[in-house]
């Protein structure tokens, strides 16, 4: 399906099949309880949306413009899987959609960051409003680090301020990502050796 973060051949048509089950009567009666030591049940509807959410990350138009970089201007157009399943956003987009709404508040937030790189999708620009609204939503709920980073990156990718959004946390991880990649990058240029006489920051 994937491996390290690489669109394969088999990828749409398992993206395919995780979109058509995500409503099947067996996935949405996933709730059953946890024995003791046990971790937390999480219901299979939410581990294929983060399937799905893993996936479209690594074909959205972060990875296109990196590997642009690294391959040429043409490296979409050479590699069919990754161009299959960009294609294939709207479609991926129509079937979680409704988990938008679920009573559940793992399988909406999970929804919503999977919905996220799929709406790069232009098809899907329209949509982009709504699911700020969802990602407000998430911001004032969830304690979730990984979701409450993708709701302000989406947010600000689509232009909104999130200044009255980021709680002393999110202030606080966003520091330290900055520092973290200033260091990264000081690291791989210096002395104009990409750094390797020293050991990286990480």
């Amino acid at each position: 399906m994937t491996h390290q973060n690489t669109i394969y051949e088999a990828t749409v048509p398992v993206a395919c099949y995780v979109a058509a089950v995500l409503h099947h009567p067996v996935i949405a009666a996933d709730d059953s309880g946890t024995g003791a030591g046990m971790p937390p049940h999480r219901p299979a509807v939410v581990r294929l949306l983060e399937w799905l959410s893993d996936t479209a990350y690594d074909a959205d138009d972060e990875c296109v413009a990196v590997s642009e970089r690294h391959y040429g201007e043409g490296f979409l157009d050479g590699d069919r899987a990754m161009r299959a399943f960009r294609d294939l956003r709207p479609a991926l987009f129509s079937a979680l959609r409704p988990l938008l709404g679920h009573d559940n508040a793992e399988v909406r937030d999970a929804a919503f960051v999977a919905a996220v790189p799929l709406a790069e999708h232009p098809a899907l620009a329209t949509h982009r409003a709504e699911l700020a609204g969802q990602a407000r939503r998430l911001l004032a709920t969830s304690t979730d680090r990984h979701h409450r980073d993708r709701a302000l990156a989406a947010m600000k990718a689509w232009g909104h301020d999130t200044g009255g959004l980021e709680n002393a946390d999110d202030i606080a991880a966003r520091e330290r990502y900055t520092r973290l990649k200033a260091e990264r990058d000081s690291w791989w240029t210096a002395d104009g050796t990409g750094g390797y006489s020293e050991s990286p920051p990480f």
